[in-house]
């Protein structure tokens, strides 16, 4: 449809003095810039003086209500169509001017890092997506990361509609704003996204408590949360015992007794390593400071402004200097390093590159699945190659924190229960590692929130689009049992649900990084599956699932809905395909697409029992997709559940 671009001026007249305290109040959703949701009952709502009288021009319509004894009011405004922008204005003791307001589409997005996952961090895969974004008809609002373990909160504590651009659109959910660039191609109309993220999380954070009943060690945890001086033991206990582990470290450091960041040092009893990789298998300890040295060479001192140094990420936290010279840092393994060197650092002949290194509690080192290299001007100088490197101390693993956002019913206090009277079209989620020690767990987890999300926002069975796991870690050479797969498993069997639906992502994740880089395939997917939820199964028919198998003779035969649809990569052998017998021992398989039905064997198996597809934390290279691109899900015939 075209977009409406007419704005509407109301002329006002009121008279009287009113005092401060009796002036209405907005939520913050309710601002400047706001996507409204079309063709819903719409509700905008808020505070005043008990009792007080409250005037709403919108759309040349005049409405007059009056606040409650409790001083809430609301205003219900009937199947609004799409466009915009409009102007809203409510008078009573005080005038507020609502302006920019578009009517379309508002979806939520929720879930952990993979979702809060920002566009800036992939800033050089999506360069030209973030320079061609200018679109006001797509908009986020940010909610903040908070958490309140009382009871749920009537309002986030700040917040604005955000329109997309290239100066703006770098703080966007990646995964979000490419589902809303989807859905605005669909169907051209206004999309908001009110992004409630927040990284780690598993999904008990995001319950109501009355929906933590059938899961008593979560609801039994709520009661200690409620003391705010339990809470305050917590923050300090974190925070005094990293503050203590870095002082213990740094008194310790030779490196810092000894200026080991110095250009020239005499590192010649310094060990080598070979980059990427963890310095546990030279010196045996893993927690602790460790200094690493790089020498290079320049014919001449550099020019450009800024030079980069992308180091990848690294495990856990580190300091660089470039010519004992500081220039950046990071407190956490999951960031990959891009530090800019200024101009006047590096010189003709050699130069030096070093990193002190903090290993909290894991392997300390350099994790492989990003390039390290410096890069100035047109040269290209590799860093993934031997180093110098010595410790510095070692030091007693660092008490894990006690992660109050991980805790139940935090964030949808805080998060969630203030969004619950703001119409939604759906929601799109992406989470699950949180819970993948609790797989089993999580098939009755998640379809309990879902349930408990669409009670709470009363709004009937509105869709509810999720991302299944990506594959992550070292691929495996064998078949095995695996979490990621069970928590995949659960997510494929959330599908019962109504009007739910999942973005296989399978194809795209990366061993090393549990933030894959790829958001775009995962937003286009998402959007996908929302289409084929909402009727258009015509352009977006439900992804090839199976459906049955059979036993026959030596092989293992497998049916499929929708199986017209399935396809081959490249038309080669199938991947990632196991058979077992009665022993449970699996064993990988050959697998033939014929005509609709996928036939699985191994010669040395006379009578199978199960066959497995792509179970496996990390199954390399599937080329089992449908014809529209979509891979298939990861399955089991079999119900041997190996997880305790």
């Amino acid at each position: 449809m075209k977009l409406l671009k007419k704005t509407y001026i109301v002329s006002l007249f009121f008279v009287g003095i009113f005092a401060v305290n009796a002036q209405i109040k907005l939520p913050k959703l309710i601002s400047n810039g706001m996507v409204l949701q079309r063709d819903t009952n719409i509700k905008i709502w808020g505070w005043a003086q008990p009792n007080e009288n409250i005037s709403i021009h919108f759309l040349n319509n005049e409405y007059n209500i009056s606040a409650n004894k409790k001083g809430e009011w609301d205003l219900i405004l009937s199947s609004l169509k799409a466009g915009g922008p409009y102007k809203m204005i409510l008078t009573a003791s005080n005038l507020i001017e609502i302006d920019n307001i578009l009517i379309g589409d508002v979806w939520l997005a929720s879930g952990q890092s993979n979702m809060s996952y920002e566009i800036y961090k992939s800033s050089k895969l999506y360069k030209d997506d973030i320079e061609n974004s200018e679109n006001t008809h797509i908009r986020q609002f940010q909610i903040p990361r908070d958490f309140n373990f009382k009871a749920p909160q009537k309002d986030v504590t700040h917040g604005e509609w955000v329109a997309s651009n290239p100066k703006s659109v770098g703080n966007f959910s990646a995964v979000a704003y490419f589902f809303a660039q989807k859905q605005f191609e669909k169907h051209n109309i206004p999309i908001g996204i009110i992004n409630s993220s927040v990284g780690g999380t598993p999904a008990q954070a995001w319950f109501p408590k009355d929906g933590l009943r059938q899961f008593p060690h979560y609801f039994d945890e709520i009661q200690f949360l409620k003391n705010d001086a339990f809470i305050i033991q917590i923050q300090d206990k974190n925070a005094n015992n990293l503050k203590n582990w870095v002082k213990k470290t740094n008194t310790k450091d030779l490196g810092l007794q000894n200026n080991w960041k110095a250009k020239n040092i005499d590192d010649s009893d310094w060990n080598t390593l070979m980059l990427p990789g963890f310095w546990n298998k030279k010196i045996g300890n893993k927690q602790g400071a460790v200094w690493f040295r790089k020498n290079f060479h320049l014919k001449k001192a550099p020019i450009k402004k800024f030079i980069a140094l992308n180091l990848g990420r690294i495990s856990d936290a580190d300091s660089v200097f470039v010519n004992g010279k500081f220039i950046g840092s990071t407190t956490h393994k999951y960031a990959i390093r891009n530090y800019k060197i200024p101009n006047n650092i590096l010189t003709q002949g050699k130069n030096t590159i070093t990193i002190r290194v903090l290993s909290y509690r894991s392997n300390g080192g350099f994790i492989k699945g990003n390039p390290r290299n410096l890069l100035i001007n047109n040269q290209v100088v590799d860093l993934n190659n031997e180093w110098k490197f010595k410790l510095g101390t070692r030091s007693k693993a660092l008490d894990r924190p006690i992660q109050l956002t991980w805790k139940p019913t935090g964030l949808y206090n805080a998060m969630i229960s203030p969004l619950l009277n703001y119409k939604i079209k759906g929601a799109i989620w992406y989470q699950g590692e949180g819970n993948v020690r609790k797989a089993k767990e999580y098939k009755t987890l998640f379809p309990t929130l879902i349930n408990n999300w669409r009670q709470a926002f009363q709004q009937g069975n509105f869709p509810f689009v999720f991302v299944q796991l990506a594959n992550y870690l070292e691929p495996q050479k064998q078949p095995s049992e695996s979490g990621w797969a069970l928590l995949r498993e659960a997510q494929m069997q959330t599908l019962k649900l109504p009007k739910t639906g999942m973005a296989v992502i399978i194809d795209i994740g990366e061993a090393y990084d549990i933030h894959p880089k790829n958001k775009k395939d995962v937003g286009y997917r998402l959007s996908y599956e929302a289409e084929r939820i909402q009727g258009d199964t015509k352009n977006h028919p439900k992804t090839p699932m199976l459906k049955e198998h059979k036993i026959k003779g030596n092989m293992i035969e497998l049916s499929f809905s929708n199986a017209n649809l399935l396809k081959v990569l490249d038309n080669k052998p199938l991947t990632q395909f196991a058979i077992a017998g009665k022993d449970k021992k699996f064993v990988w398989a050959k697998a033939e697409l014929k005509g609709s039905k996928i036939i699985v064997y191994n010669d040395t198996i006379s009578n199978p029992v199960a066959v497995r597809y792509a179970w496996a934390n990390n199954p390399d290279n599937v080329n089992l997709f449908s014809i529209y691109d979509m891979p298939i899900s990861p399955f089991r015939t079999d119900s041997w559940d190996e997880q305790k």
